[in-house]
């Protein structure tokens, strides 16, 4: 599809060739050993995998032992905040008593995590966000200065939906000095942000491999201290019981390659990712003089740019912008045949019209400038085609 434009990238990315060479040695007749087999085979498969954990370690600024893969950011993200959770209970079969704490603009991974602990008998408080999703810290301090302290602390680095960046540094630091564990979603940070965990006082952090040009189906857990996690899933003895099961190697290597790969570049990507995002926002805002950019009032990462023209809805504009060939996302979820408004965009005190009528552009590998005058002469000429719809729909 040479002529279609792909701005989707903080849903997926298209693997690396690199990556792609380096997971084929591991789906053949050579290289197909159990990492968990003691023999040739078996060891060969091992290597592979503690490489990769090496590169992935890298990536983030962490030491390898801290690294458990998984079968992606969602499972990352329950292993996080359910693991840490059970660790720090006396009986450890309930969170009954427990206290997490978050915020609203989570992915769903991690709000669904928090109502699974909401169900077994935790309590969980979302702090509140300004209007550009940044977490409100004094509402951080009145939690930790409560006589019960939380169980956890989980506030992601980077927004997936509006591209926020948070002040991960200001709240490790905090949690730090009240003794409470803080975990982040880093699924939009590595490879758009500098990372390196040595320099914060962190004690999880999840990651994901297809965002940056790896497979689909892996990512990881990075714990500062392993006993600071109890496993969620029962089996054998792999990754010292934490994710135990047998480890999807190509995918692991995969991820391996695409991190290492993503944290060389990430400087430069940075300011050819932004660069278009900044230019695509300038370019819609002559062509649609009303457009709402969201969350342009805080530090955004690179490459992610989230906006509502009113009149519009989510659904309708993402259907014509793809028969013109521009692929976006929204925040809004398509629910028995209603629109929902973005969770992010209601908690970031957007009115309900605009939160349902969001359109996510994200560059990445697939981008370039010379697409920027298109999509957002396409945008426009969309914007006016759904107005018109609905003037139609209104009077009929």
């Amino acid at each position: 599809m040479p002529d279609r434009i792909y701005l989707d990238h903080a849903a997926t990315t298209p693997v690396r060739p690199e990556v792609r060479e380096a997971m084929l040695a591991f789906l053949g007749e050579e290289a197909f050993g159990n990492p968990s087999s003691s023999h040739a085979f078996g060891r060969a498969a091992r290597a592979a995998v503690e490489h990769a954990r090496e590169q992935v370690a890298r990536a983030v600024g962490a030491e390898p032992g801290q690294v458990f893969f998984t079968s992606g950011g969602t499972e990352a993200d329950n292993l996080a905040v359910l693991g840490v959770a059970l660790a720090r209970r006396n009986d450890r079969n309930s969170l009954a008593g427990s206290h997490l704490v978050s915020s609203p603009t989570e992915h769903k991974a991690v709000l669904a995590a928090l109502h699974e602990a909401e169900r077994q008998g935790a309590r969980v408080t979302l702090l509140p966000v300004d209007a550009n999703g940044v977490v409100n810290l004094a509402a951080l301090d009145e939690v930790l200065d409560e006589h019960h302290l939380p169980s956890l602390v989980s506030v992601m680095w980077v927004n997936n939906e509006v591209g926020t960046i948070q002040p991960v540094a200001a709240i490790a630091e905090r949690c730090a000095a009240a003794g409470v564990p803080f975990h982040s979603d880093a699924v939009q940070a590595l490879g758009k942000l500098p990372m390196d965990l040595h320099g914060l006082p962190w004690s999880a952090v999840t990651v994901s491999a297809h965002k940056i040009g790896g497979p689909k189906g892996v990512g990881a857990t990075v714990v500062r201290d392993p006993g600071l996690l109890r496993g969620i899933i029962h089996g054998g003895t792999q990754q010292s019981g934490l994710r135990p099961g047998t480890e999807n190697v190509p995918g692991i290597v995969g991820f391996g390659e695409a991190a290492e790969l993503a944290a060389a570049e990430q400087p430069v990507h940075a300011i050819a990712w932004g660069a278009m995002r900044d230019a695509l926002q300038q370019a819609i805002g002559e062509r649609v003089g009303d457009a709402v950019v969201h969350g342009a009032g805080a530090p955004r990462v690179p490459g992610i740019l989230s906006l509502s023209a009113p009149d519009t809805d989510s659904e309708t504009m993402l259907m014509h912008l793809d028969l013109a060939g521009v692929a976006a996302a929204s925040g809004s979820a398509c629910m028995t045949g209603a629109v929902e408004p973005s969770h992010v965009l209601v908690a970031m005190g957007a009115p309900r019209d605009l939160a349902a009528a969001a359109v996510r552009f994200s560059f990445g590998s697939l981008s370039s400038p010379d697409q920027v005058p298109r999509v957002a002469e396409i945008y426009a000429q969309v914007v006016a085609k759904v107005r018109s719809l609905r003037r139609v729909l209104a009077r009929a």
